[in-house]
């Protein structure tokens, strides 16, 4: 069998950098070598395709010393519309090399410019296939006030929310205390547009919001102040195949000390936190929290993949957090350990997202 290309593409410009890098490390070392060609391309910080190296080693996920994509002088030219799929590199020193013709893009990129429709939007214009969320999916995910409307919508529990623009904050400030107080402690104040906890912070008393509003406020001017759901943090990992939707044995954050699943919890390790899959719960529960997912994830369009989290509350309701349409895939993410304890392994779970941006 002939072997396809793919392009493992990753870095990006959000604050999320790292750990797309960290995440092709681990795709980059487990992907199918004996069925993919595969050419690294990274996205510097500044925005600049760059063609990296064939190195899971240069990409580890180490809390110390996160990787990141440095600007090498190359610049990766992609194939043109209606024209041949041929991807060419520029050297450092004007010297233009084609890399072959390439069958699929699998964008491992998390938050702004990667996630949220962009990215994807720029390789339909380029006609060239890709894996994972499509233009629609990642755009209503990546915008948390979106997702919540079209979750509703479809009949699915959220959690009571408002949103705020930082307009709003700077003009009428106390009418934005009136309507946070009205939601209840605790709350959870987050950007809209931003993931893996990123600029969010949980506040217990009313006199912590304005410090957690200018957190979040850094990374969006658009900001959501949420009621805190009292349960079970559980997260179900959906993928969509050959023969339809389906989802995994659903995992379980198990916060021990920390307050709540911040980045460091959920990439570095960090103390206080423990990610458990599967998910201890009834057979009546995992199938409930599997349909919830599939149910959500059909709610915004899914396509490729998702993560979905969700809360058990002690009465057994499901109550939807969000969807991440390129959910965290380093070694300790909860997506990847879900569906190896479903019995699919890392490195055919990265088989099946290639194969379906294939079938595109």
């Amino acid at each position: 069998m002939d072997k396809q290309t793919v392009v493992v593409l990753f870095g990006g410009r959000s604050s999320e950098h790292s750990i797309s890098s960290a995440t092709a490390g681990g795709v980059l070392g487990a992907i199918d070598r004996d069925r993919y060609d595969v050419i690294p391309v990274g996205i510097t910080r500044e925005g600049a395709f760059v063609l990296e190296e064939d190195d899971p080693a240069k990409f580890p996920l180490d809390a110390d010393h996160l990787p990141e994509v440095v600007d090498n002088g190359t610049r990766v030219l992609w194939p043109e519309p209606g024209g041949d799929r041929t991807l060419r590199v520029v050297h450092p020193d004007g010297a233009t090399e084609g890399l072959g013709s390439i069958d699929v893009v699998l964008p491992i990129l998390h938050g702004p410019h990667g996630e949220d429709g962009t990215i994807q939007g720029f390789f339909d214009t380029l006609e060239v296939p890709y894996a994972g969320g499509g233009v629609l999916d990642s755009a209503l995910c990546m915008d948390k006030h979106f997702m919540k409307i079209a979750l509703q919508a479809s009949g699915i529990a959220v959690a009571p929310w408002v949103t705020v623009r930082r307009r709003d904050w700077d003009r009428e400030p106390a009418a934005v205390r009136a309507e946070a107080e009205a939601l209840g402690l605790p709350l959870f104040v987050k950007p809209a547009r931003a993931g893996s906890s990123v600029g969010v912070s949980k506040v217990d008393a009313l006199d912590e919001l304005d410090a957690a509003l200018a957190v979040a406020f850094a990374e969006d001017d658009k900001v959501l102040i949420e009621t805190g759901v009292h349960g079970r943090e559980i997260e179900v990992a959906v993928l969509e195949g050959a023969d339809g939707v389906r989802a995994s044995l659903p995992g379980e954050i198990v916060l021990t000390s920390r307050g709540f699943y911040d980045f460091e919890g959920k990439y570095l390790g960090g103390d206080g936190v423990d990610v458990v899959c599967p998910a201890d719960v009834t057979d009546v529960e995992r199938a409930a929290i599997q349909e919830a997912g599939v149910r959500a994830f059909e709610a915004v369009d899914g396509r490729g993949l998702a993560r979905v989290d969700m809360f058990l509350t002690p009465s057994g309701d499901l109550v939807v957090n969000e969807l991440n349409t390129m959910p965290g895939f380093t070694p300790i993410s909860m997506f990847p350990k879900c569906w190896v304890a479903s019995g699919l392994s890392y490195g055919d779970l990265i088989t099946e997202l290639v194969e379906a941006g294939l079938r595109r």
